[in-house]
This record gives C-alpha cells, sequence and structure tokens, in this order.
C-alpha cells in the first residue's frame, strides 16, 4: 500500500495524538516512581541516589523525545510502500499463540482471573518467608581477617602469633599474598590495640581456584586451620569492615552495645549476652569487645620518703619519663625529613618490675638510692580501653552472621536476650547496631516510600484518564507483578533488601507502562464499536464487546510486546554478568525480570477480560458502556 505525503503525515498526527500522551504519562509515571528512592539516606541513599538520578535525567529526557522528536523522525523516515502487520511473519507468528489464548481466557473469565488470584496467594506467604537483610553482601575480592587476642598481650607474643598466622593464610592455595599488622597505625583516627590484629588477605583470580571452592569454602577451611588459644577469630571484608566501624563505630556486621555507669557492671552484663547468643543459628565469630582485664604498671610515689632525701615529685616523674619513656634530646635532619632523638633505659634495665625498682636516682643528701627507696612499683589491672558514646560508657559483643539471613538471625538473637538477659542494673541497657541498625532505619524509610510510589502512581493514572475505573484496572497490574518478582527471587534464594525494594520499585512503573498501552488501544476498539453501532445496549451485544476487546488487544499486538522485550532484552544478560558489583546488581534486575513476565501475561490475557467484564457492567446497569477519549 502506498500513501500520498498528505494522507501519511495525517496518519502520523492522528497516531502520535492517540499513543503519544499515554507514552509521555507511562514514563511520567516511571520518573515519579523512582523520586521517593531519593528519600533514602545514609549508605542505601549514597548507593542507589546516583542511579535514582541519572535513570530520572534519561527518562525526562526520554518523554520529551517521545512527544516530540520522534513523530518527526517518523515523518522522515517512514516512507515507501507499506505492509500490514500481518505481512511480519513474527508478527504473525506472535498472533498464532496469543490469539487462541486470549479467546480461552474471554471465554473462561472466571476460571482466568481465578488462576491470576491464586498466583498472587501463593506469592503472599513467599513473599513473607524470604530472608531480610540490609544491603546484599558484596564480594570485594579480598578478605579481612580480625582475631582479637587478650588485652595483656605483649608486643613480642603479638608479633608471633601475626607470623604464625600469616604462614598459615598463606599455605591456603587460593591465597596470593597477605599482609598483618598488630596495633594501631600512626593516626588519631586509628584506636586499635595491640591485641586487635588485622590481616588483609589477597586471594589469586577465581580461574585459578581449586575446582568447586567457593570463597565461603576459603573462609572455613582458614578457620579451621587458625584455632589459636587464646585467639577469637573474626572474618570479614577491608572496604564494608571501614564502612561499618565509621558509621556504626561496630566492626562486624552485628553488634550489641551495653551502655551503662561502671566498667566492671558493663562487662558482666556483657558476658551475660554473649552467654544468650551463643549457640543462635547464624551467628559466627561471637566475642565480647574486651573492657577490663588490661595491665598498668603504677607508680605510687612515697612524699614523706621524698622530703627525707630532699627530692620533689617532679624530679621522680622527670626520671620516670627519660628512663622509661624516653626524653627527646635533639633533632636530625635527613634531607627535607625531620626526626627526634630520644634517649632511654635500654630494655635489659626495664624489663621487669625489679629492674625498674633497682632505677638509680640522685640525691643531694644520701647519693644514689634505688627509685623503690622513694615508691612502690607493681601491676595493677585496668581497662585496656574506654569506650564511651551519648556521654556514657559503652561495652559491645560483636557478632558476625552467615550461613543465615541477617534479619531472622538478630530477630533470634533479640527474643533470646529479651529472655535470658532480664534485671538489668539501673541505667543500663542495650542497643542493637552494625547492619542491623542500618536494616531498621531502611525498613522504616521504606514502609513510607512504597506506598508513597502507589499513591502518585494512582493519582498520575487518574489524572491521565480523568476516571477512577480505568485508573483502578491500570493499577491492579502492579500486585500481578509483584507475582513475578516474587517468584524470582525466591527460587533465586535472594534475600530481600534495600536493593530488592528499589527494583520493586522500577518495576511497578514498568508494569504500569505497558499496561496504560493495552487500555489505550481497548479504548479505541470501544470508539471503533460506538461508531459503528451506536452507544445503546439495545444495539450492542455481548458478542460485538467480545470481539472489539479482542481487537483492541489482539490486533495491536507488536507495540505491547516491543515494549516488554526492550525491558527483558536489556534486564536479562545481567544474569550472567560476573565480576565485582553484580552482587549488588542481581537483587535489583531480579524483581524487573520477574515481575515484567508476569505483569506482561497479566496485561495481555487478564487486562482484557476485566475490560471486558467492566463494559458489559456498564451496559447492563448504564444502558451503556462509558467512552474515555484516548487521547486525554
Amino acid at each position: 500500500m502506498k500513501l500520498s505525503k498528505e494522507d501519511r503525515i495525517r496518519i502520523i498526527e492522528k497516531s502520535s495524538k492517540q499513543v503519544g500522551p499515554s507514552v509521555f504519562w507511562s514514563t511520567v509515571i516511571i520518573i515519579v516512581s523512582f523520586l521517593p528512592v531519593f528519600l533514602l539516606s545514609g549508605q542505601e541513599g549514597k548507593l542507589f541516589g546516583p542511579l535514582a538520578w541519572t535513570k530520572t535525567f534519561i527518562l525526562i529526557v526520554d518523554a520529551i523525545v517521545a512527544i516530540t522528536l520522534t513523530p518527526v523522525l517518523i515523518s522522515f523516515f517512514l516512507k515507501g510502500k507499506f505492509k500490514e502487520e500481518s505481512a511480519n511473519p513474527i508478527n504473525r507468528g506472535l498472533e498464532k499463540v496469543y490469539s487462541p489464548l486470549l479467546k480461552w481466557c474471554l471465554e473462561w473469565r472466571k476460571t482466568t482471573i481465578g488462576l491470576n488470584v491464586l498466583a498472587l496467594l501463593i506469592a503472599i506467604p513467599m513473599l513473607f518467608r524470604l530472608g531480610t537483610e540490609f544491603m546484599p553482601p558484596l564480594d570485594e575480592g579480598s578478605i579481612l581477617f580480625m582475631p582479637v587476642t587478650l588485652p595483656d598481650i605483649s608486643n613480642a607474643e603479638a608479633k608471633r602469633i601475626l607470623q604464625v598466622q600469616d604462614k598459615i593464610i598463606k599455605s591456603v592455595p587460593e591465597v596470593e599474598s597477605v599482609l598483618g599488622k598488630a596495633g594501631r597505625a600512626s593516626t588519631a583516627t586509628d584506636n586499635s590495640p595491640i591485641s586487635m590484629i588485622e590481616t588483609i588477605i589477597m586471594l589469586k583470580p577465581q580461574s585459578e581456584w581449586r575446582e568447586g571452592i567457593t570463597k565461603q569454602d576459603i573462609i572455613q577451611e582458614l578457620d579451621s586451620k587458625l584455632q589459636i588459644p587464646g585467639v577469637v577469630n573474626g572474618w570479614t571484608q577491608p572496604i564494608i569492615n571501614r564502612i561499618n566501624m565509621l558509621a556504626t563505630g561496630i566492626r562486624t556486621d552485628v553488634g550489641v552495645k551495653v551502655y551503662g555507669q561502671e566498667l566492671d557492671s558493663i562487662a558482666a552484663v556483657s558476658e551475660r549476652v554473649r552467654t544468650a547468643l551463643n549457640g543462635v543459628e547464624g551467628v559466627r565469630d561471637l566475642y565480647v569487645e574486651p573492657i577490663t582485664g588490661g595491665k598498668y604498671l603504677e607508680i605510687d610515689i612515697n612524699r614523706e620518703a621524698l622530703s627525707r632525701f630532699g627530692l620533689t615529685v617532679d624530679d621522680v616523674n622527670l626520671l620516670i619519663e627519660s628512663a622509661l619513656g624516653g626524653a627527646t634530646i635533639g633533632n636530625t635532619i635527613e634531607g627535607r625529613q625531620r626526626f627526634a632523638i630520644n634517649v632511654r633505659l635500654a630494655q635489659e634495665y626495664r624489663n621487669s618490675v625489679e629492674r625498674i625498682k633497682r632505677i638509680p636516682i640522685q640525691t643531694a643528701s644520701a647519693g644514689t638510692i634505688p627509685l623503690s627507696s622513694v615508691a612502690t612499683i607493681n601491676f595493677t589491672d585496668g581497662p585496656p580501653m574506654i569506650n564511651s558514646e551519648n556521654a556514657q560508657l559503652r561495652g559491645a559483643v560483636l557478632f558476625n552472621v552467615r550461613d543465615r539471613d541477617l534479619g531472622s538471625t538478630v530477630e533470634e538473637a533479640i527474643e533470646k536476650i529479651n529472655q535470658e538477659v532480664t534485671g538489668l542494673p539501673e541505667g543500663y541497657y542495650l542497643e542493637w547496631s552494625g547492619q542491623w541498625e542500618n536494616q531498621v532505619r531502611a525498613n522504616q524509610t521504606l514502609q513510607i516510600i512504597i506506598p508513597l510510589v502507589l499513591v502518585i502512581i494512582f493519582l498520575i493514572l487518574y489524572f491521565s484518564f480523568n476516571s477512577l475505573k480505568e485508573a483502578f484496572i491500570n493499577l491492579v497490574t502492579i500486585p500481578f507483578a509483584l507475582v513475578g518478582g516474587v517468584f524470582i527471587v525466591y527460587f533465586y534464594g535472594v534475600n530481600l533488601s534495600v536493593a530488592v525494594a528499589v527494583g520493586f520499585i522500577a518495576l511497578f512503573g514498568m508494569a504500569v507502562e505497558t499496561g496504560m498501552l493495552m487500555v489505550v488501544y481497548l479504548n479505541e476498539a470501544m470508539h471503533q464499536l460506538v461508531a459503528l453501532k451506536g452507544n445503546s445496549s439495545d444495539t450492542i451485544t455481548k458478542q460485538d464487546l467480545r470481539d472489539y476487546v479482542f481487537r483492541g488487544a489482539a490486533k495491536r499486538l507488536r507495540p505491547k510486546i516491543m515494549t516488554v522485550s526492550v525491558s527483558l532484552f536489556g534486564l536479562i544478560p545481567v544474569l550472567w554478568a560476573t565480576g565485582i558489583g553484580t552482587d549488588v546488581m542481581l537483587p535489583i534486575v531480579l524483581p524487573l525480570i520477574g515481575g515484567v513476565f508476569t505483569s506482561s501475561i497479566h496485561i495481555l490475557l487478564v487486562t482484557p477480560v476485566v475490560f471486558e467484564m467492566t463494559k458489559e457492567y456498564e451496559l447492563k446497569k448504564h444502558g451503556k458502556i462509558e467512552i474515555y477519549d484516548v487521547k486525554h
């Protein structure tokens, strides 16, 4: 069929007016559905904020291009001899499959709706059986080993343990290199005691690993080999460890902070918490942050003895400072660097209490006397480190979660602590922190965001169609999109997280987009029916309604399939993606893929059924069908 230029432009203009507004509004719905993602804060806000900004700007341009530039480009490139849609072999094949299915669904309407409702009812308990977590764990490609030893460990023993551990770790074939440190770096931002060891383990490329072994297998093998008495093992990853420490002050996945007024009481409560947590499924690397057991050298000066020897407290303090800690006597300059020169007693003269007692002090009247003549010297117990938050002393019970989802693990732990850790002293209380703290905050935000998304989508649909009924028909697509998303997330074994929630938020807009196209074409078919037979129950039969509903659904199949295919073909490759970052991408994409699939089935098969039943009801009650202007 060959058209003149005037006819071609007229048809393009008519089609653009018909479909353009729907495409524009459906794009606006996707934009607006993503806007509440900006309400996310903390780590999740920083992670998904750029995604929301990028998608928003792209879709704003897309909405403008869809109603301005696209019709112009069509007028330039859509020329020559035009073929019927049936001439396209792919379209013919799709219609051969779709038409019998649609006819069956229109014939067996209650069964069709019942099957969809049944799928929804199955999905609801599956949704509640899913595990929960804050964010999907990102595989950083390396391991951070953070064992904790006794607080009073000596430098020499910490060095020995560190060397033994590094040697054992390097013996595992998958380990490329290992670097460990004990204590803290020369910076005020690192408050690690000498009893805390950090070892970064770099792994070889996965292609060089033993067949069938995973990263979790490597961690379990290392953990079994590194069972050293007096050392509590801890396993995490370098980046997430730093994020946890900066954000929550907890260096493991989860921690129970114990607040109070006395360190001894805090230590006792912490031990009760540790005992309650011991045995909870999923709890790993459990230990109490040491707040007692530190050793201090106490030098108590006898002021009466000082007066007999003609000495002052400053004289003794200056001697102790220079003999044990070192006194600066000058500087040395090496190029652009300047170093202080410190002098103190050699190690063999200060490595025991007895030798320290014999440190000589020069007096004016009695000559040289030992330090023990004017001071009592011994070791005393004290806190290895004092932590405080909110103007209160704070201890912590720390643990990681492995082989189980974070949400159910912590919920069981909370229940067990509430049962076993009772009767806390007045002024003492517990607070959960770490990833659980982030998860609670994110869940509270999502409980506001997701209903807000649905309300916004419904309002846009209403203002688009100027009909609550039409808006509701489109909105019903969302629960059935949820079905596919839940099914695929469940069978992939992915836990519910902020990433999955963002995927569902994106799915809502995409599902409504395809549903709007279907409703537009069904309304167009009703226009054609009314134009041919008039708008009256006397002239329109149920068979007429069915025929034109079938025509509106089946004869415009290609644009609907194209809309769905673009989404699926763009997302499915992520399922086979590998490498760092796919851990976060997959939970976002899975709800989209599953949801687009089931929402498409609902839109193509169930929406025409619901639309036909609605028009039959209108015809029976009002004697005519309500016609909505598809141009909006």
